[in-house]
């Protein structure tokens, strides 16, 4: 913090600091003694409106900037690991960074509260010199809240440790359309699965001290697997789908905040939705945290969602829903939304309400009296060797096997030692790709080195990349490439004229400089005072061609789009229809300039506009195929380790491996060499060109830094054990496709395809093999506030030591109303040695058997109940009855 801003406040505060006789009447607040409400009402008395506002305003931000003024307050902020610190000293020093924020809240505003540091810990604090567990997919593919739990207690500890005291984790939305680019930060499709690993993270972040925010409230994925689409589902499939991990999260886990969600629910923006927030949140289960927007979602409804006329009205009318805090990206944004408070638009008992509840949460913290952390603790805590162990046990536990025929895995020592040979190929082999929301990690291993470690040095391990993910054929023509000249003088860039009409019709409303031509606006405009779906755009600069030339131009986006090089209309998509891509052949010389000019048209909006050519594009895929087939054919073995793209509003219209990584898998494993392919991502991939060609196919999701664990899979030292919490369809069009459907009025099949799934839910292969028997229901009939306990035996009838695991679904044979065909409602993985048995249980309680009546009422019905055991979805072993009285 700048000294020139520090003493400034200290002066101004000098002026205010009350006499010690003053204090001790009326800093009851700070008396630990007496009851939290009592501490909160005193304090919420001596609140101004500004400061009152500053309480529920929550942004990334430090105090490095001097022209910030935090001298009233603030929730909370999300602190960067400033300096070049990495590891145990990147932790020391955060922690430290932390401290001194604090200490400034504390001992410099005249009201002196804490605020709460927050940050990201999706599957590992998001910082540097923290430990970077499996992604959260992947950790809902250990099937294991064990495994949950001690992940999360770790995480949780270098969270606590850094003086974080929120985490805006973990997401509970359900993944049923593996399109949605957000699938890996989920634990699937399952609403009981996704309850009951949030229920491990959520408890034993919340028993460390960490506030956790369980996102986004509620349903985070629309048509198409599209983020943030809006959500017109029925009350009962929200009730009976997306809202039950949310249920467990705030009534039984103990949750303390909830983040809303970008998207609409049945025409209202989420962020302002009053039945869900005031209504079922509050209402209802009685939740007594605080609800936060997802960053800028507030002011969505007034540019995204065209619900409010502006920002202090939206802001308004979320706190009058329910919102408690208002989150957004930077300081300075908070104008539109103080304003709101200073305009007398929200009532004061509304916003006394939400400053309770925030307040209330900092008491209970206990930031009021400890407020700053032990640095060396952080030190100790980060990235320690116990730490990375639980990483690499849960990495190892989130392996799926996917395919294993002839016995293609392990690969042993007696198949592959003898030739000496393996070949690895590619990009995800090296990348040591974590996964969204993360750190970079404390000592991450790579895939291939940890195939390195796992062979030793007698084993020859060579690698290419191959093609990789993505094959650019044509790139955006980078910056250095344009020039303009004005008034004698040359500078970089493109002149763009803008229009607030999309004929060019009397002058531009807006003239800039600029650098490059790669320009999305989504239900935004190209400038101030230009309407976002209503306006007309033209660029003129000189070209200068790269060495190697140019042989291709094309512009890709919106229609419609012309391009002019050297005045020669080259490229004519001068009409609206579609998305597309043009191309114009050209035959540019090597440092030759031309003068270009392109023009566009919006009348709708939601524009997308890249100027493209082949200078640098990725000319070299089949060759690097070709390289990769001699390098199979050298080898014993061929490992493809092949990868997706995905992320927060990056979703999939395909599901395929991306670029030719198909075509590289069809060609190695044509060399006739054991080829297995190991997949490093998020969510479902489409296999039917290539599954039946490989010996293998493991499911590796982002192991997070255990690299090591993908190669004790492939060589033996580990069996795997994980189990699919998401369903992997055989083409895009059966999407969505959820195991827990209801009944079909017909049938399930198409005209071409099957209903059925590539991978049902809960599938997951092992080195060995399990037997199930002797099911047992105790009682076989209860009362319907009554339990049962079901039991079953399970047997290792292979050669080797491996984990099942028993999964217990059930069926209403007959209900009132429709039901699932099916619903998970138990879970156990189990270790078992050679010729090992184990009886594993299962208790069902009421709970596991309600239902939405026709009334929408939470009931347990009278009748049968199927009950099944089994090794997945579709891998049923055992199956019996139950009758409720």
């Amino acid at each position: 913090m700048h000294t020139r801003f520090v003493l400034a406040l200290a002066i101004g505060l000098m002026l205010t600091v009350p006499t010690s006789a003053q204090r001790a009447d009326q800093a009851q607040y700070k008396n630990a003694t007496l009851p939290i409400d009592a501490r909160v009402k005193d304090l919420l008395g001596r609140m101004t409106l500004e400061e009152k506002f500053w309480q529920v305003f929550m942004i990334p931000g430090s105090l490095d900037d001097p022209a910030h003024d935090y001298s009233k307050g603030i929730f909370g902020l999300q602190i960067s690991t400033a300096g070049p610190a990495t590891g145990r000293a990147a932790a020391r020093a955060h922690a430290e960074r932390i401290n001194a924020i604090q200490r400034y809240f504390v001992e410099q505003t005249r009201l002196g509260i804490p605020i709460i540091p927050f940050e990201e810990a999706l599957h590992g604090l998001a910082r540097e010199g923290a430990t970077v567990f499996p992604q959260a997919i992947g950790l809902a593919a250990t099937w294991d809240v064990n495994v949950m739990r001690r992940v999360s207690a770790a995480a949780a500890r270098e969270t606590a440790t850094r003086g974080i005291r929120q985490v805006l984790s973990p997401v509970i939305n359900i993944a049923d359309d593996v399109r949605w680019g957000r699938v890996e930060e989920t634990f699937g499709e399952d609403p009981y699965l996704s309850a009951e690993m949030g229920r491990a993270f959520i408890e034993t972040f919340e028993r460390a001290g960490v506030i956790t925010t369980p996102k986004h409230f509620l349903a985070n994925v629309g048509e198409g697997g599209r983020d943030s689409y809006p959500i017109d589902h029925s009350e009962r499939l929200l009730t009976e789908r997306y809202l039950p991990p949310f249920d467990v999260a705030v009534k039984e886990a103990g949750a303390r905040s909830v983040m809303t969600s970008y998207n609409s629910v049945d025409g209202s923006p989420a962020t302002q939705n009053a039945r869900l927030m005031n209504g079922i949140l509050k209402g209802e289960w009685g939740f007594r945290g605080f609800v936060i927007s997802d960053a800028a979602a507030t002011g969505g409804a007034t540019v995204l969602h065209m619900t409010e006329p502006n920002t202090p009205t939206a802001t308004k009318d979320a706190f009058e829903a329910g919102l408690d805090v208002v989150f957004q990206s930077s300081y300075g944004q908070q104008r539109p939304y103080l304003d709101a408070f200073q305009r007398g638009l929200i009532a004061e008992d509304v916003i006394n309400a939400a400053v309770t509840r925030v307040l209330r949460a900092k008491f209970e913290l206990g930031l009021f009296e400890r407020p700053y952390v032990d640095v060396e603790e952080a030190a100790r805590a980060n990235g320690s060797e116990e730490h990375r162990a639980i990483a690499l046990d849960a990495a190892l536990k989130s392996m799926v096997l996917l395919r294993n025929e002839a016995r293609t895995l392990p690969l042993l020592a007696g198949a592959l030692y003898g030739e000496l040979s393996v070949a690895v190929i590619g990009t995800d082999a090296v990348e040591r790709r974590l996964g969204g929301y993360s750190g970079p990690g404390v000592a991450p291993v790579s895939i291939l080195d940890g195939i390195r470690r796992q062979v030793g040095p007698d084993v020859a391990v060579r690698h290419l990349d191959g093609p990789g993910r993505v094959i650019r054929d044509l790139v955006v023509v980078p910056e250095g490439h344009f020039s303009v000249t004005r008034d004698g003088k040359t500078q970089p860039g493109l002149a763009g004229e803008y229009w607030d009409n999309n004929a060019f019709a009397g002058a531009p409303r807006l003239t800039r400089i600029d650098p490059r031509v790669d320009f999305r606006w989504t239900l935004s405009s190209p400038g101030r005072g230009i309407p976002f779906d209503w306006y007309s755009a033209r660029w003129n600069s000189t070209l200068t061609i790269p060495a190697g030339g140019v042989k291709r131009l094309a512009v890709e986006g919106n229609d419609g789009y012309r391009l002019y090089l050297d005045d020669v209309l080259v490229i004519d998509n001068w009409r609206k229809r579609s998305y597309s891509t043009r191309v114009a052949d050209v035959a540019l010389a090597p440092g030759s300039s031309h003068a270009l000019r392109l023009e566009y048209f919006e009348s709708t909006g939601i524009a997308r506009l890249k100027l493209l050519w082949d200078a640098g594009a990725d000319a070299e895929a089949g060759a690097r195929i070709a390289e990769a087939v001699a390098l199979a054919k050298e080898s014993s073995a061929a490992i493809l380790v092949m990868g997706i793209e995905e992320g927060e509003f990056r979703d999939r219209a395909f599901l395929k491996l991306p670029g030719r990584q198909e075509e590289l898998i069809r060609a190695v494993a044509a060399t006739g060499r054991p080829t297995v392919v190991v997949i490093v991502g998020g969510s479902a991939v489409t296999m039917g060109p290539w599954l039946e060609d490989v010996g293998a196919v493991v499911q590796a999701w982002y192991p997070g830094e255990a690299g090591d664990a993908v190669a004790r899979v492939l060589f033996g030292s580990y069996n795997p054990g994980g189990r699919l919490p998401i369903t992997f369809p055989m083409s895009e069009g059966q999407l969505p496709l959820s195991y827990n459907h209801k009944p079909t009025g017909r049938g399930d099949d198409y005209l071409d395809l099957t209903g059925m799934a590539l991978f049902p839910f809960g599938f997951g292969l092992s080195y060995t093999t399990f037997e199930y028997s002797n099911l047992r229901i105790t009682p076989d009939s209860m009362a319907a506030s009554g339990t049962a306990t079901v039991r079953c035996t399970v047997s290792n009838t292979g050669a080797v030591s491996g984990d099942e695991v028993v999964q217990l679904y059930l069926r209403d044979v007959l209900g009132s109303v429709a039901r699932p065909v099916m619903e998970l409602k138990g879970f156990e993985r189990v270790h078992l040695k050679p010729g090992e048995s184990r009886e594993v249980s299962f208790t069902i309680e009421p709970r596991h058997l309600r239902m939405l009546d026709a009334a929408r009422r939470w009931v347990v019905e009278p009748g049968e109940f199927r009950v099944m055991v089994g090794a997945s979805s579709k891998d049923i072993r055992l199956r019996g009855s139950l009758v409720v009285k």
